[in-house]
């Protein structure tokens, strides 16, 4: 379906001196400076209409105010016109999005945006105001991309889009003191041309400004109060400061990381960051586990350690093992040496303290010591009576990290090489034959280095076990 509006014959013309004298009455004032600012090579100029702050030195990059949820013009000209009248296709894309401005948070973008749309469900980022837009077709909004729109547009006659932010600066950070103390976001616009094959895949254009998001009206009221501050000071203090413009003009860039795998696939095909337990296909032993038999499991699933040669499917295997699935997507391109040469401050900045020191540790091989060890003894028969220790039989030790009933059934699937799901129940046959079913408050209670006989009962409604200690 095409989203465009119906212009006069006349405005379809593809003459050069036409469109400037259309858009004379909006770029007279700002022309000069335009092109002065911008780089004489580029084919595409992109002016977002919002003035700028006065408040920023000259060696800084400008800073725009926005009001939440208001709509903004970013106006699409094409200098070059001639460069696309030999093109496979009349039109290019255009993918607008919002990305953070720091580079602590860019590290973390999937995990703030997760957040965010955790707390705003049904709520989007970015979005773009179709009845005021002029010129373009095909608008998309994936649903998995909150902060990104994309659009067709011809260059020859040039287009206008409209934008709302629907975000705040002050969403972002951990105290939240006004639009102030918020975190700087940027625009930023990555423009494609098709291929022989209708692929928008090469790049042609990036470029990008910082903006901060304030409630509404806050934008006007904190450019309101940065005229009157700077207007206080002396000319020579005023001569350090950059010029307010009622128009900001976007800077050419790099290109956004994302932008060609979301031209080309449309979507994310990333997996969700779910935890998925190796896969043991592995049953309880009819007769004495040795040592061995999980020696392979255990060295892939408990002991294993990042190399610096680990490639990057190795390394989202070691993350997901070792319970960093949510971060997966985050270090997708990094490979073994790369996590490694990251500091403990590195990763506390990027995952947050307590992952971050938690995956430091993991990463370094750093022994965690125990909460609980108990030694296990599997019995030959599943209900046979108890075999007195110390005849030449060999128990295995379990150590706890944590004192619950998931960890303890967690363990005991790991050292005898099944799924954890497979344990139904585990039970604690005491003296007097009774069977007590184990809970958190009683793993709490073993004794340190207690002994235990395991014997196991098939569930008749399951494909699973009953664990039994004695």
């Amino acid at each position: 379906m095409l989203f465009c509006h119906p212009q006069p014959e006349s405005y379809h013309q593809h003459s050069a001196g036409y469109i400037r004298e259309a858009l004379a009455p909006f770029l007279k004032n700002e022309e000069a400076r335009l092109l002065a600012e911008s780089d004489g090579g580029a084919a595409f100029q992109f002016v977002l209409c919002a003035a700028t702050s006065p408040a920023v030195k000259l060696q800084d990059e400008s800073l725009t105010y926005l009001n939440q949820g208001q709509s903004y013009e970013i106006r699409l000209l094409n200098r070059k016109l001639l460069e696309f009248t030999d093109r496979s296709s009349k039109y290019v894309k255009s993918v607008v999005r919002v990305v953070f401005h720091e580079r602590r948070l860019q590290y973390a973008e999937h995990q703030q945006l997760e957040g965010w749309r955790w707390n705003r469900p049904g709520d989007r980022i970015l979005d773009l105001d179709i009845p005021l837009s002029v010129g373009i077709l095909e608008p998309r909004s994936h649903p998995l991309h909150l902060n990104t729109i994309e659009f067709l547009w011809d260059p020859v006659k040039n287009a206008s889009v409209f934008i709302q932010v629907n975000c705040i600066s002050t969403e972002f950070t951990p105290r939240k003191h006004g639009g102030e103390k918020g975190v700087p976001f940027r625009i930023q616009v990555d423009t494609f041309s098709a291929n022989e094959h209708g692929e928008y895949l090469e790049q042609v254009h990036s470029s990008s400004c910082q903006v901060k998001v304030f409630k509404p009206k806050g934008a006007d009221r904190k450019l309101k109060t940065d005229r009157e501050r700077i207007s206080r000071k002396t000319f020579q203090d005023r001569e350090k400061y950059q010029q307010s413009h009622e128009t900001t003009l976007l800077k050419e860039c790099s290109p956004w990381p994302d932008a060609l795998n979301l031209t080309v696939h449309g979507s994310s095909n990333t997996p969700s960051p779910i935890y998925h337990s190796s896969p043991m296909s592995g049953s309880f032993t009819d007769g004495n586990c040795s040592p061995g038999q999980p020696e392979d499991l255990l060295m892939s699933g408990c002991s294993d350690h990042l190399l610096p040669s680990s490639s990057l499917l190795d390394t989202q295997q070691w993350l997901h093992r070792h319970r960093f699935a949510p971060f997966s997507r985050l270090f997708s391109r990094f490979s073994g040496a790369d996590l490694l040469r990251m500091s403990r401050e590195d990763l506390i900045q990027i995952c947050g303290p307590a992952d971050g020191i938690r995956l430091f540790n993991t990463m370094k091989g750093r022994f965690i010591q125990p909460r609980l060890t108990i030694y296990l003894f599997q019995q030959q028969g599943g209900l046979q009576p108890p075999v007195k220790p110390g005849d030449g039989d060999v128990y295995q030790a379990l150590f706890l990290e944590e004192l619950t009933l998931s960890d303890l059934s967690e363990k005991i699937a790991v050292l005898y090489g099944i799924a954890p799901r497979k344990i139904t129940n585990i039970y604690r046959q005491k003296p007097n034959g009774i069977h007590v079913l184990v809970s958190d408050e009683m793993v709490q209670n073993f004794q340190e280095e207690s002994s235990f006989l395991l014997s196991t009962i098939r569930d008749e409604n399951t494909d699973g076990f009953h664990v039994v200690l004695k």
